[in-house]
């Protein structure tokens, strides 16, 4: 029996849910995205996220603990209708956008900065490797993937709650408000930088991530301070910059660790 106030597919709210599912623009002129899933609810609520709503199946049996916002059940089927997945769960939420503006994450020193980045899995994988390895912010400039995108949401892995991100912003502007804070801004190229076994990582850095296809435009390398290449021995000409950048930032974390530790 359906629930007789379980919400159909075209009630307003669902179409909403559509709506921010597949439109960048709703996410950006409402400020708000969809999370899919038990897990990246419950990484939300554990980080205290903004959440607006939570939407469930009749059938579902997520646990909803420590959820404070309404809870809404949707017909049968209109999950599956609306979902951004080909198997979705029986969760979603509505949250409000996390973006911080650059002026809060300039006291940071360890910040990812990615340029024309365009692929949402890889801006996903960068938020997580971001996150674990310590960093302070990422920033996603100039025409770059919007992180709040379903699956850079999923590919974060609930780490888009625990790392400040930067959305939008010209890229010489932002690394040239970092270099003004005295960070150390490296881009990262495929070959002829300074290799990654050589490089000083434990001051105030900036890795400078480009598009996957074209690398680091131009225009950015008068605001550059070095460039930095990791070494490979295989046939590969390059790592996927989801990759790459774990590689990296895991170095960092690294160097920052051994110095800590010599100095205590």
């Amino acid at each position: 029996m359906v629930s007789p106030s379980a919400l159909g597919a075209r009630h307003p709210e669902v179409e909403r849910l559509r709506r921010l599912l597949s439109r960048r623009s709703d996410r950006v002129s409402e400020r708000a995205f969809v999370l899919e899933g038990p897990k990246l609810l419950a990484e939300a609520v554990a980080a205290g996220a903004p959440l607006e709503s939570v939407y469930v199946t009749e059938d579902s049996t997520v646990d909803l603990t420590g959820v404070d916002v309404p809870v809404r059940v949707l017909q049968r089927g209109v999950l599956e209708r609306v979902a951004d997945t080909v198997t979705p769960q029986s969760v979603l939420a509505v949250c409000r956008s996390l973006d911080v503006p650059l002026a809060d994450v300039l006291s940071s020193t360890f910040v990812v900065v990615c340029v024309d980045l365009q692929d949402p899995g890889n801006a996903g994988t960068i938020l997580r490797s971001a996150e674990a390895a310590g960093a302070g912010a990422v920033v996603l400039a100039g025409a770059s993937v919007d992180p709040f995108n379903p699956k850079a949401v999923r590919a974060s892995a609930g780490s888009l709650f625990h790392v400040p991100v930067v959305r939008g912003g010209d890229a010489v502007e932002v690394l040239v408000h970092l270099g003004e804070r005295g960070l150390r801004r490296l881009g990262t190229v495929a070959r002829d930088g300074e290799s990654l076994d050589d490089a000083d990582l434990t001051g105030s850095i900036a890795l400078v991530l480009g598009n996957e296809a074209h690398g680091l435009p131009p225009e950015v390398d008068a605001c550059l301070d070095g460039h930095l290449s990791i070494p490979m021995v295989g046939r590969s000409e390059s790592l996927n910059v989801g990759m790459a950048t774990a590689v990296l930032c895991f170095e960092v974390a690294r160097q920052r660790r051994v110095a800590h530790e010599r100095r205590g």
